[in-house]
This record gives structure tokens, C-alpha cells and sequence, in this order.
């Protein structure tokens, strides 16, 4: 067909002429609005990053003498980012004559992964490394899985905010508690009713008070 003439078609459905096809010969366009094909392109390509996953290495460092405390701090950090579906490079400094007692920082290392190992395998094996000692800690859970379920929780905790219901974090797990607005308001109601009952008797309290007595009655309490 001739350009003006596709051009007229165009015009006439109130369409664009977009060229799909420079190199063919005749080149192939098509009929479309192409403002729409604009926005659906750039929806598809922000859903595709949004399901894509990237493959992130953390590191935590500990030392083989670590306080049971900063032990239980280090460790909490290595389950969040197993469930994040992160891997996890766990690193032993060495330093002095700690490097003359590497079985410390193994046994460390074993400690850990034991304590993990419902979220975490060992991907690669403790090897020294200079003054250190390296570990890999891989997820059971995949990095789609994760992000999966963040957004099922995210937008459960949506839905509860919008129905009224407040949600509660317990224990490490998500709790909910419903809110009665209803008997809540009815309770204040009759508060308000009981508070403002004896002020609305007070002033007759107060007008009986400022009456003036009966002219004997000072001569018979005299």
C-alpha cells in the first residue's frame, strides 16, 4: 500500500503508522496506538525487574574468642539473610598468636552451621586464608521464593490495615488483633454520661446553698 495512502488509515481510525520492519522490503508497518504500546512495554519491563533475581553475597566477620552475646547478634543477622534467600560468606580473623589455634575458628565456623542449618547448607567448606578463615553458607530457600513471599506478607499486612485490623508482631511471628470500635465508642459514651450527671446537678447544689434561711431560723439555732 502507498505511504499517503496508509497514512489516510491512520487518520481515519485515529491510529499511528508505527514501522515494525524497517529492512524488509517493502518495510511492514502496523496500526496501533502507540502511546498504549508505549506503556504496556514499560509495564512488562518494570514487571520483569520486579520477578528478577540477583545473586548477592553477604559477609560477616566474627574473631574465634567472640562473646556468646555478639555471637547470638552475629548469628541473628546470618538467619535474616538466609531467609532473604541471600548467600553467606562467613569470615574468622586471626590475629597474634590466634593463628597457631586454627581448630578455634573451625570449630566456630561448625557451631554456626549447625545452629543455620534449617535455613542454610554448607556450600563451601571452611579453608584458611592467610589470617583468615572462609566459609559459604548457601539458602535452601531460593532468591524468587523469598521475594515472593515478602510480597504475600506485604500485602496481607495491606489487607489488614484496610480492614481495620491491627497487626501484632510476637514471638517472630505476624499476630493479628481486631480492634471492637463499635463497644469501644459505647464505653466512652457512657462515661461521658456518668462525668457529666453529677456536674449538671452542681449548680442547684450550689443555688440551695446561696438561698437565704428563713429569718428565724439564726434566732432559734441562737
Amino acid at each position: 500500500m502507498p505511504l499517503a495512502k496508509a497514512l489516510e488509515l491512520a487518520q481515519e481510525y485515529d491510529l499511528d503508522l508505527v514501522e515494525v520492519a524497517a529492512t524488509a522490503r517493502p518495510p511492514v508497518c502496523k496500526l496501533m496506538d502507540y502511546g498504549k504500546f508505549k506503556y504496556e512495554s514499560a509495564m512488562k519491563a518494570r514487571e520483569a525487574r520486579k520477578n528478577q533475581a540477583h545473586t548477592v553475597i553477604k559477609e560477616m566477620k566474627l574473631r574465634p574468642k567472640i562473646d556468646p552475646h555478639d555471637y547470638e547478634t552475629k548469628k541473628g543477622h546470618v538467619v535474616r539473610f538466609l531467609k532473604q534467600g541471600d548467600k553467606v560468606k562467613i569470615t574468622i580473623m586471626f590475629r597474634g598468636r590466634e593463628q597457631s589455634r586454627p581448630e578455634l575458628g573451625f570449630r566456630l565456623l561448625q557451631r554456626l552451621a549447625e545452629d543455620v542449618q534449617e535455613l542454610g547448607f554448607v556450600e563451601s567448606s571452611p579453608k584458611q586464608d592467610g589470617r583468615n578463615m572462609i566459609m559459604v553458607l548457601g539458602p535452601h530457600k531460593k532468591k524468587t521464593e523469598a521475594m515472593a513471599e515478602a510480597r504475600e506478607a506485604q500485602a496481607a499486612r495491606k489487607a489488614a490495615a484496610q480492614a481495620g485490623v491491627v497487626p501484632r508482631r510476637q514471638g517472630g511471628a505476624d499476630e493479628v488483633d481486631e480492634v471492637e470500635v463499635d463497644e469501644v465508642e459505647a464505653d466512652e459514651v457512657e462515661v461521658d454520661e456518668a462525668i457529666e450527671a453529677p456536674v449538671a446537678e452542681q449548680p442547684e447544689a450550689v443555688a440551695d446553698a446561696e438561698t437565704p434561711a428563713p429569718a428565724g431560723t439564726e434566732a432559734a439555732a441562737g
